[in-house]
């Protein structure tokens, strides 16, 4: 779960990039001594003292008239506008400049907190730099050197310190928000239109009409939900739009911020290879998933139609093999009326709590049943099972050692959990740890 969000900004060859870099522990940006080498804004994840951060690396600002200026000011806006908290990285050695002067004017109106970090103090002898800095008018400057490491770990604690002054008000707290997630044009918009049952929402045969997440809290039967439609979501290559390369952003967050996730399929075009990429991103945060072939109205069928589609779906997408799978037509409103209960289903779902007692007797029912192969003349133990978390349903596995577990047994381990258990929509986690013999 994201805590909050860093954008990092500053002029051209300021060392944004080794920070970004140094901050998420992977060489993810370009770092080159060519100004504007990074144009559009890079995302990582930082951990830091219990906290996620997500850290948006961003093009350099500057008064001079340089190509792509303006593609990557209305980026800097955009992660400015996304971000909880600020980094302002200016250059140690260089001193302060007129481009420092001009960021610091446009950071004034984001009404946001500021961290002023001050690069490459590589050595004590310029800590004296940082007074020139006072200037701009925010809180004290931190020294720190990406290419050395020096000082990124207080800047990162004065970020989590900051993330605690931002008070962020729970958004829809007590209802199952459920995000509409796949390529553009599959009917997103159209499909929450039929779901209310009136037009809420825009609705349009070009693509990418949708840019930002749109919510729209709703009541069924009594209980709260809300729709969350987001932009849809296009192969890296294929994204050309500065403002789409947002909209993916958008996309993300609004899959990490839902309980459910319908993943749409068009089915007048049929499975294409980025819905496989797409379905996965919901797949990896753990969220409940449940498959939406849309346009059902559009597709020359027989009674074996469904079937086979159904079976090319599960083996196309062998992760999602605990999704449902549903046929509807948005247009039509065939099958539309299933999908709220369905949803509230799977959420329930992934809400599952199992008592360690029941977990255990079906584990040990299933290494009675099909002991565990031998690997290297051992054989797997399981001591003890117990569910650890929910939103997915996580179990730990005690175990003698976890290097004998095969992951076909594993698989097999968590087939029987779904046997027993109503696990249906909601992927669930199996970890596997050595039991301390003390």
């Amino acid at each position: 779960m994201i805590d909050g969000v860093v954008a990092i900004v500053g002029r051209p060859n300021v060392g944004k990039s080794s920070l970004f870099n140094r901050m998420i522990g992977e060489r993810v940006s370009i770092v080159e001594d060519t100004p504007g080498v990074t144009r559009d804004r890079i995302y990582g994840i930082s951990n830091w003292l219990t906290k996620q951060i997500r850290v948006i690396d961003t093009g350099g600002l500057q008064l001079e008239k340089q190509p792509f200026q303006e593609e990557i000011k209305m980026q800097v806006d955009l992660a400015i506008d996304e971000a909880d908290v600020i980094v302002f990285v200016v250059d140690g050695q260089e001193g302060l400049t007129n481009d420092d002067q001009m960021i610091a004017r446009l950071l004034y109106q984001a009404n946001k907190p500021i961290l002023l970090a001050v690069n490459k103090i590589d050595d004590i002898q310029l800590s004296h730099n940082l007074y020139d800095f006072y200037a701009l008018g925010f809180s004290e400057p931190i020294p720190v050197s990406s290419a050395h490491g020096i000082g990124v770990g207080d800047l990162l604690d004065s970020i989590v310190k900051s993330f605690d002054n931002v008070k962020k008000k729970p958004l829809y707290e007590g209802m199952i928000k459920f995000a509409i997630i796949g390529q553009p044009n599959v009917g997103k918009s159209s499909l929450i239109n039929a779901i209310l049952n009136e037009e809420r929402t825009i609705v349009s045969e070009i693509e990418g009409t949708t840019r930002d997440a749109i919510d729209t809290p709703f009541i069924v039967d009594g209980k709260d939900f809300v729709a969350i439609d987001t932009a849809g979501i296009r192969k890296r290559g294929k994204v050309y739009e500065n403002i789409e390369k947002y909209s993916v952003l958008r996309s993300l967050t609004a899959i990490e911020r839902a309980d459910v996730i319908l993943f749409l399929i068009d089915g007048e075009k049929g499975i294409r290879e980025q819905d496989k990429h797409v379905a996965g991103y919901a797949h990896n945060e753990g969220k409940p998933v449940i498959i939406i072939y849309n346009k059902w109205d559009l597709v020359d069928k027989d009674d074996k139609t469904m079937n086979e589609v159904t079976q090319k779906i599960r083996s196309e997408f062998l992760y999602l093999s605990y999704a449902p799978i549903l046929f509807v037509s948005a247009k039509n409103r065939q099958r539309v009326h299933l999908i709220i209960p369905l949803v509230q289903k799977v959420y329930l779902n992934s809400q599952t709590r199992i008592p360690t007692s029941v977990v255990n007797e079906v584990i040990m029912d299933a290494q009675r049943f099909t002991p565990p192969p031998t690997h290297k003349g051992q054989r797997l133990r399981i001591y003890y099972v117990s569910q650890v978390a929910i939103a997915p349903p996580t179990f730990v596995f005690f175990v003698n050692d976890p290097e004998l577990c095969h992951f076909s047994y594993k698989r097999y381990l968590e087939n029987r959990l779904r046997e027993a258990f109503e696990f249906e929509g909601t992927p669930i986690h199996l970890n596997f740890r050595k039991k301390s013999m003390s």
